[in-house]
């Protein structure tokens, strides 16, 4: 009888303690533990692909679209500085390369403020005045006549695309399940190809205008410009904030969708700042590892944002040859990134697609660093110049590899402007290393380069390493709190599936399962912090993506 009265106090106290906890999240977690409370929501594979099928239409297209735009507007300077731009504006020295550096400087001081922003404001209100922004210093840069004027439209435009990446990341983290999210971002950051493809045939057609009063270059920044600013009132009309806001979905998917979220463990977004989470992020030895990937990819991919057309041009082609070259290369942009993120996505190794396609990269640099730029070798520069779009292959796995391994707005946004700030940072550095003097070969800066592809392999080993041995740190937790060491990481299924432990210890993914689900059990226990608004730390049921 003792036994007994033990056991149902034991329950009772247990209650007590959820009961508590459920109001702690309720006040300081996200916001759809407002909306759904403690209520577990039956959900089917059939609701969880109308959901994302649904999602996919109003949040992904409108994110495809703005980052498309945001891209043409970077890359179009290269094209303009093709069509006559220098030359017409009076550029001399590193003029040029300081305006490929001016707006990621922008950028890099204003990613405190990005972070603060992106969880406070509301994303509705957000990313339709940073496309505004930007659009209006895009089309400003065709009424520039001079060093000084160009340098300060550029400069406003960083500021504003400053909050594009780590607000697409965030927003991408808090609507979509891990195993979704690799696509997703490959989606609307694989712009980058399409982007490209579209400034090199848009350059081609514009660069044709011949006219007394205004340059084609103008014309250019002009085009861009206007299509941004149109955009901006669309994104306001379109956009909804999170999913309890959502207009797209009913009141009845309202739950499921925040349901599917569950297994995440990342949370769906909280409008409160919390400075124990910036703490905590720059505590971590993680951070600094992800930091040296961003700035070491994006530094390395200065070879192709800012100089592609030039290194082209060098080759010996005219502007208008110059600038169609740069659509196949695009169009390989465009496939390496898709490519890159299924193969993550499938093989849900994301450190080795990071190695894998860091390789071809440091062949292609090779190959431009050893071929001699005389007639009868373009065939061979141009492979080694269309090798380097797989470096843009590695940017979308670190992203989605980012986003999948930390919990928290707070901790997550600023992480991502961390990310960027790091991005920004070797976009400053990247042009620095290329020196007009040693045009057409760029050798030494080509040396540089590949430097930094070098140490991204490095990094992503570590971080590898560093991931595996946090898992093992949290499976020992769990058990210290009186939980199974082994969770099923539901979120990294190809269907959804409720959250479960395993009971065998000697299981660790959903796939592995099967649909049957041997060795899986359900615990009521696991998925309560769920959206507590709890930092990938702080709670002991966060699986490490490796």
């Amino acid at each position: 009888m003792g036994t007994t009265d033990g056991s149902l106090n034991q329950e009772e106290d247990i209650s007590k303690v959820a009961v508590h906890h459920d109001a702690t999240a309720v006040k300081h977690g996200d916001r759809a533990a407002e909306f759904i409370g403690d209520e577990r929501v039956v959900l089917t594979e059939e609701d969880n692909k109308r959901i994302k099928k649904k999602t996919d239409k109003v949040i992904l297209v409108i994110l495809v679209w703005v980052y498309f735009l945001q891209i043409l507007d970077k890359t179009v300077l290269g094209y303009a500085a093709t069509f006559g731009m220098i030359e017409s504006t009076g550029l001399t020295g590193s003029q040029y390369s300081l305006l490929g550096s001016i707006a990621p400087i922008a950028q890099l001081a204003w990613q405190p403020f990005s972070s603060f922003l992106i969880v406070k404001v509301p994303h509705r209100i957000l990313m339709p005045t940073l496309v505004l922004g930007w659009g209006i210093a895009s089309a400003a840069l065709a009424a520039c006549h001079n060093f000084p004027t160009l340098l300060a439209a550029r400069f406003f435009l960083g500021l504003f695309e400053a909050g594009c990446l780590p607000l697409f990341s965030v927003i991408t983290s808090q609507w979509y399940r891990r195993a979704e999210q690799p696509l997703r971002v490959a989606a609307w950051y694989g712009t980058n190809g399409l982007a490209t493809m579209f400034a090199s045939a848009i350059s081609y057609g514009l660069g044709h205008i011949d006219s007394p009063h205004i340059e084609s270059w103008q014309v250019i920044f002009l085009f861009v410009g206007l299509v941004t600013i149109l955009t901006a009132p669309l994104v306001y009309w379109r956009l909804d904030n999170d999913i309890p806001s959502a207009r797209f979905l009913s009141e009845e998917d309202k739950p499921k969708a925040i349901e599917r979220l569950r297994a995440n463990q990342t949370g769906t977004g909280s409008r409160e700042f919390k400075w124990s989470h910036v703490a905590e992020l720059f505590l971590e030895p993680k951070t600094y590892l992800w930091i040296a990937l961003s700035l070491f990819i994006n530094a390395g991919a200065s070879v192709t944002n800012t100089f592609g057309p030039l290194i082209l041009n060098g080759l010996g082609f005219d502007k208008y040859t110059t600038s169609l070259l740069n659509i196949p290369f695009g169009f390989v942009q465009w496939v390496i990134i898709l490519l890159a993120s299924w193969i993550v996505q499938r093989f849900r190794i994301k450190s080795a697609g990071m190695v894998g396609f860091v390789l071809p990269v440091i062949a292609g640099l090779a190959v431009l660093y050893t071929v001699p730029r005389t007639p009868g070798h373009d065939a061979p520069l141009l492979v080694g110049y269309y090798l380097l779009a797989f470096l843009f292959g590695t940017i979308p796995i670190e992203v989605a590899w980012v986003v999948a391994n930390t919990a928290g707005t707070t901790k997550k946004s600023v992480m991502m402007s961390v990310y960027n700030a790091a991005a920004s940072t070797g976009n400053i550095i990247g042009p620095l290393v290329f020196n007009s003097k040693d045009a057409p070969n760029y050798l030494p800066g080509l040396r540089v380069v590949l430097g930094f592809f070098v140490g991204t392999a490095a990094c992503a080993i570590l971080q590898a390493l560093n991931l595996a041995f946090l898992n093992k740190r949290q499976e020992r937790r769990r058990v210290a709190n009186g939980k199974p060491a082994k969770i099923i990481d539901a979120s990294m299924s190809d269907t959804y599936r409720e959250l479960a432990v395993d009971s065998n210890d000697n299981k660790t993914t959903a796939e592995e399962e099967g649909v049957a689900g041997v060795g899986v059990v359900a615990d009521e226990r696991i998925g309560q912090n769920a959206f507590a608004d709890m930092t990938d730390r702080e709670n002991d049921e966060f699986v490490y993506v490796l």
